[in-house]
């Protein structure tokens, strides 16, 4: 679509299934690389990929021909693929059923890049629950405390 321009900032948020420690400080880089490298394969640009040893923050410009969903399901599906394939005996490794998928205009690029790049720092004081429950306010959704919590 030579003629068809858009401009899309998705900031995703999933966590691991149960929120488990899942996400080791040596695996952390690697996955982080590699979800860059799905969003690459498909025609999205990885703006910024971070999180901690329980959740991933991804803030994606995505084309105007996939859909929030499709991405999400590129990304956690082909990581919990890559980690089962790359490191056999942690067989316990799985992502959350679903995600959070927040707009973000071109101005506030810059603070989402440096929010996802301080995850570590941030979450010495807060924890994912409270994090995820502030987007959804923020972005007035409305929300069963049953999907956040557990």
């Amino acid at each position: 679509m030579p003629h068809s321009y858009s401009s899309c900032l998705i900031h995703y948020v999933w966590s691991t299934k149960e929120r488990r420690n899942l996400i080791s400080a040596n695996l952390q880089p690697r996955l982080w690389a590699y979800l860059g490298g799905i969003a690459n394969q498909n025609e999205m640009k990885a703006l910024a990929v971070g999180g901690t040893d329980n959740h991933v923050h991804m803030l994606v410009s995505m084309p105007g021909t996939l859909s929030i969903a499709k991405a999400a399901q590129l990304f956690k599906g082909g990581s919990s693929k890559w980690v089962h394939d790359t490191y056999p005996t942690d067989g316990n490794f799985a992502w959350q059923k679903g995600y959070g998928a927040f707009s973000i205009g071109i101005a506030g690029v810059q603070d989402t890049v440096a929010y996802i790049d301080a995850q570590a720092e941030h979450h010495r004081t807060k924890s994912f629950e409270d994090e995820f429950l502030s987007f959804l306010q923020r972005h007035g959704l409305d929300y069963d405390e049953r999907y956040v919590w557990g």
